[in-house]
């Protein structure tokens, strides 16, 4: 009895320096996102809100209730977490409560960690404008190849030495959703290992049914294609593993490899409470069926700071899954003012900037000499897209620009090393990318290895 009583004495005294330490923290990562407020786009009425691990359901309710708030979805469950932390839940509020003072409530209360604005992400893409044999897929080229462009990824050049092969290799596409039936991307497409397509049961119990090419959270249901409007997810996916040697259109650095989709981009954008599932949905899907999924590409940003989707991000790093991520299209530097998910701190983050086919740094790229990481073909980018036709989606190409389009080079880079480095740690993958890069005039000062994107001896 004495020694049950002790036990909960330490989990209250734990609980208590939690809350106390925490929130000062928590102050200051709310100032830092609610100064954003203003000026980056958020759902209105709408909040994150992370609970202590002690936290009861009435006291959940209790906390929501002060506010007149309605706890609206378990985002993330307490229980499935292996960092020690509670519950994290979307949370409605009343007509007339400002978010900043809703977060500035629920950051005073001893049983929140955090609150924070529900922000909107968009695609990093200033698009616009068929490939390899014909001079178009310069982002593909290195130096020996033909044709040739020393400041292309140099993936021809690894090809060459017929590393070519990532089907032992899982990446997720946190994005739009892509077209899983392109001819140039079918055959490339992973399904969920423990779902059985069509019979309407969440045959892996991860809380999804039939999510066999993965799964929407914007539109909460299976269908991760939804036509034309997701030409974005589609256009990354042709260049992290479009189908090599088939005679059709383009090729992606990996010519095979295994895709999923956890579509979180709609027409308004996506909220973050969307990307946190999606993060999570592929670090469940590494977990809950041990398949070597190295990596996630997410070619979007412009949200605000945001605590939980770190904390998802952190999740995915203790997974060993690298957050491969587009530094953004503002032009600016996000030392001095961050972009996130790119300028987040997580060690498994590769920011990537935007080259232009003569080697320079893309004008609408951001940059950093320590929040981004590397350089990549982003300017003038081929791969492949939905078109309508006659009534009908059929299998397309097309040009676009952007910190998007370098992303992928990355995330492919990244699938090719894993694939001809069978064990290799997420570290050891991100340290082969920045340090077999080749140094760019252009990048120095701008990016943390003042280096461009080099696969050649992948």
């Amino acid at each position: 009895m004495e020694r049950r009583w002790a036990l909960v004495v330490g989990i209250a005294g734990m609980v208590l320096w939690g809350g106390v330490v925490g929130q000062a923290q928590a102050q200051g990562r709310s100032d830092l996102a609610l100064a954003a407020l203003a000026t980056t786009p958020h759902m209105p009425g709408e909040v994150l809100v992370q609970f202590y691990p002690h936290v009861t359901e009435r006291a959940k309710n209790d906390v929501v209730a002060r506010i007149g708030a309605q706890r609206e979805e378990l985002l993330v469950a307490g229980a499935w977490r292996s960092d020690f932390k509670g519950d994290l839940e979307l949370v409605k509020l009343p007509p007339g409560l400002a978010i900043a003072d809703a977060v500035r409530h629920l950051e005073s209360d001893l049983d929140v960690e955090f609150a924070e604005p529900n922000w909107i992400y968009f695609p990093s893409v200033s698009s616009n404008d068929p490939y390899y044999t014909n001079g178009s897929l310069w982002g593909m080229y290195g130096d020996a190849t033909s044709p040739a462009n020393q400041y292309g990824s140099q993936a021809g050049e690894a090809w060459a030495n017929n590393h070519t092969n990532c089907g032992t290799v899982w990446v997720g596409i946190i994005d739009e959703g892509y077209m899983y039936t392109h001819e140039d991307l079918a055959a490339n497409a992973g399904t969920n290992p423990g779902e059985i397509a069509g019979n309407r049961k969440d045959d892996d119990g991860n809380g999804y049914v039939d999510d066999v090419y993965g799964w929407d959270f914007d539109g909460a249901d299976n269908s991760v294609f939804d036509g034309t409007s997701d030409d974005h997810g589609t256009h990354v996916a042709g260049t992290i593993g479009g189908v090599g040697g088939n005679g059709k259109g383009v090729a992606g650095v990996c010519w095979s490899i295994k895709l999923m989709d956890a579509k979180f981009l709609g027409k308004r954008g996506g909220t973050t409470a969307n990307a946190i599932k999606a993060v999570d949905y592929f670090t469940d899907l590494k977990l809950r069926h041990g398949i070597n999924l190295v990596a996630t590409n997410n070619s979007w940003g412009g949200g605000g700071f945001s605590q939980g989707l770190q904390d998802a991000i952190e999740r995915a790093n203790q997974a060993g899954i690298l957050f491969i991520a587009a530094a953004g299209n503002d032009g600016r530097n996000i030392d001095a003012s961050p972009s996130y998910p790119a300028s987040y701190p997580n060690s498994n983050i590769i920011a990537v900037a935007a080259l232009a086919s003569n080697g320079t740094l893309a004008s609408y790229s951001n940059w950093g000499a320590t929040s981004v990481d590397i350089g990549a073909p982003g300017s003038g980018i081929y791969s492949t897209v939905p078109k309508s036709s006659k009534g009908k989606i059929v299998s397309g190409y097309a040009s676009y620009s952007g910190t998007s389009m370098a992303t992928p080079h990355v995330t492919g880079a990244a699938a090719l090393y894993a694939a001809y480095h069978p064990g290799a740690s997420a570290a050891q993958i991100k340290d082969a990318i920045l340090n077999f890069g080749i140094a760019t005039s252009s990048l120095a000062g701008k990016c943390l290895t003042g280096d461009r994107l080099n696969v050649s001896g992948f």
